[in-house]
């Protein structure tokens, strides 16, 4: 247990229409949660990646960098119409994107926060998911890239006054994922184009191997990509997705997803056994596991190697979320959006289920830093009542609940997993936790014996009231307006069963 007293203490990030606070994490004395800092007006609050520094956006022009291990504010940046604001890994520089007024005006820039000086500028006309950062880092920050037309143009991450160390030229690219542990490779997406398929390759950010891809995969029917490297940068997850369905088995269109190693040892579709949608994919901590959520609902479950061989079946269920605690030995897999919040919580070293327990409503999920928590959120604006948050253990006791009149952000602080001690060492100071007992809770833990296929038989009933939306409407729209839409039903056909019953 030693090593489980001199592991860092958990932070929780809780922002309302007020500003954020910071609460103590878990274990709570008295089952209640500290206020380590008190509220502070912003509009928004964002970690680094290592939890160091703390961004957070007081007003349309300011921006404050907090020291997480003080809590003091260190640095303020004025950036007069300024549209997003992004930390780099370590906390080491902050990246704005203001408004330009012209096209000389060079509108995203990159700054120095131990100085407060600029250390890099450039124009850019517009910021969409897929352009923003502008600048992309490397976990340790030691490789900066960024796209410009038809090139990826690449920086020491430790010194900017150097300017463009190299440039990688690809054609039409519209899409980059730099590795992040080590930054030693560059994943590239380039658009269908006059008959030509859409690719994905993979280059070596070596300067004297960036002549051919390592690796490269082409597909038709690409409307656009998600990249997921693996801890490692060996291997690389792409899910690739488009706007129109083939086979009219789907409104939303289609999603496939491949798989690319640096080796080229495999290049090629991962092989599921259900035909139907990709709703999540995470790489396990170790980089050498991945697990897939997809398929027709009920939805099916796998976690794969790094060679694409099936490892375990999580069986079926009403679920479109998966989430791998950081340790790699606990997984969560639930339903959340339009779904009705049901979760199962699995060993993957025992290669068994814990439990089966439910967070209705749930927008965002997340395992705390040392794999002993998890907690989901109830946020606006995409849900304007019952907001909450909701902390469970690792073997889906729910050992905390707290409900908010709006609630629009909460998340752990990140440390390293490897900070904190062995997780068999950790889950024994869980296990002597007190967890509230609620009838919700109880009803579902009866059910913890019950097979899979008694949790699946949930969904039909939840997909009769979602409203049309073309097939090309954004996803989150999509899921809020069957949220909403189910909820009404519910509520329409309670009443009309009481009126019938007073008749």
């Amino acid at each position: 247990m030693a090593a489980t007293n001199s592991s860092p203490s958990l932070d929780i990030l809780v922002r309302g229409p007020e500003g954020f606070s910071l609460w103590n994490g878990p274990p709570f004395s008295n089952g209640q949660p500290s206020i380590k800092v008190e509220t502070v007006a912003c509009s928004n609050a964002k970690y680094s990646d290592d939890g160091s520094r703390l961004m957070v956006t007081k007003s349309g022009s300011t921006v404050s960098i907090y020291d997480c291990g003080t809590t003091k504010e260190i640095r303020s940046f004025e950036v007069p119409n300024i549209l997003a604001a992004a930390l780099s890994p370590r906390g080491t520089y902050l990246q704005t994107f203001q408004k330009a007024s012209t096209p000389q005006e060079k509108n995203v820039v990159l700054w120095s926060i131990e100085t407060g000086d600029p250390v890099y500028q450039q124009f850019q006309k517009n910021m969409t998911k897929t352009t923003w950062p502008s600048i992309r880092f490397c976990s340790d920050e030691s490789v900066a890239c960024r796209m410009a037309t038809n090139e990826i143009q690449f920086f020491n991450g430790g010194d900017f006054s150097k300017g463009i160390t190299n440039r990688l030229r690809v054609p039409g690219v519209a899409a980059v994922e730099l590795s992040k542990e080590p930054g030693s490779h560059v994943a590239v997406y380039v658009p269908e184009s006059k008959g030509v398929p859409a690719s994905v390759q993979i280059y070596s950010c070596a300067k004297d191997s960036q002549s051919q891809p390592l690796a490269r995969r082409s597909f038709f029917r690409c409307s656009s990509v998600q990249l997921s490297w693996n801890r490692g940068s060996t291997g690389l997850l792409i899910l690739v997705q488009s706007d129109v369905d083939k086979t009219n088995q789907s409104y939303y269109g289609e999603s496939k997803l491949n798989y690319l190693t640096t080796d080229g040892s495999h290049e090629g579709l991962v092989p599921l056994r259900k035909e139907g949608p990709v709703h999540d994919v995470q790489w396990s901590c170790t980089g050498s596991e991945f697990a897939v959520v997809y398929g027709v609902m009920p939805a099916k479950a796998t976690v794969f190697d790094k060679k694409c061989n099936p490892l375990l079946e999580l069986g079926e269920g009403p679920y479109n979320t998966i989430r791998w605690n950081p340790k790699g030995r606990f997984l969560c897999l639930a339903g959340f959006g339009n779904l009705p919040g049901h979760m199962a919580f699995w060993d993957y070293t025992e290669k068994k289920q814990l439990a089966n327990t439910k967070a209705e409503w749930s927008v965002t999920s997340e395992w705390s830093p040392d794999g002993r928590y998890f907690m989901t959120a109830t946020t606006a604006p995409r849900l304007q009542i019952d907001n909450g948050i909701k902390i469970f253990l690792y073997n889906g006791s729910l050992y905390f609940e707290k409900m908010f009149e709006k609630l629009y952000q909460a998340e752990w602080k990140p440390v390293s997993p490897d900070m904190f001690g062995d997780i068999a060492e950790l889950v024994k100071s869980v296990d002597s936790l007190k967890v509230i007992e609620t009838k919700p809770q109880g009803k579902d833990s009866k059910s913890t014996q019950a097979s899979t296929k008694t949790t699946s038989s949930n969904p039909p009933a939840q997909k009769a009231a979602g409203a049309y939306r073309p097939p090309h409407a954004k996803q989150a729209a999509l899921a809020q307006a069957e949220l909403f839409g189910e909820s009404q039903a519910e509520g329409l056909s309670k009443n009309a069963l009481r009126n019938k019953k007073e008749k």
